[in-house]
């Protein structure tokens, strides 16, 4: 059986910041195969990034190592897209929600964000940037 994990589990493995926690949840990562949506994908590099200051590099490097680990099943499209907005300066999780839209049969991406804006742009995808 594959379990779903929460981010909190992803954050203490990653982190190693709590004295049983975070043993606990390597051990579990390590013995299970799990699941990983793309909520908690966003989620947990949002909290690494603001709150434990990982840089983009260590961001890709979590990510990646989740989505090439043989017991971790990810949405790898939405993987993809999340990573190539880290790479080109944006957040991940504009990324997936651009990624997840297409799919789901949106034609173009609306926001406000210039930055991703511009990613999409040169990505090719079309984008509507909104006035504020």
């Amino acid at each position: 059986m594959k379990a779903i994990v929460d981010t909190n589990v992803l954050i203490r493995m990653f982190t190693q910041d709590h004295p049983t926690q975070s043993p606990a949840a390597a051990e579990f990562l390590s013995g299970n195969e799990i699941v990983v949506t793309s909520q908690t994908l966003c989620e947990l590099v949002w909290v690494l990034k603001r709150v434990y200051n990982f840089s983009s590099e260590e961001l890709e490097t979590a990510i990646r190592f989740l989505a090439e680990t043989d017991t971790v099943t990810v949405d790898n499209g939405a993987v993809r897209e999340g990573l190539s907005f880290v790479t080109a300066g944006g957040d991940f999780a504009d990324g997936v929600i651009a990624f997840e839209g297409r799919r789901l049969g949106g034609q173009f991406f609306a926001t406000f964000d210039r930055k991703a804006a511009s990613i999409l742009g040169r990505q090719g995808i079309k984008c509507l940037l909104l006035r504020d």
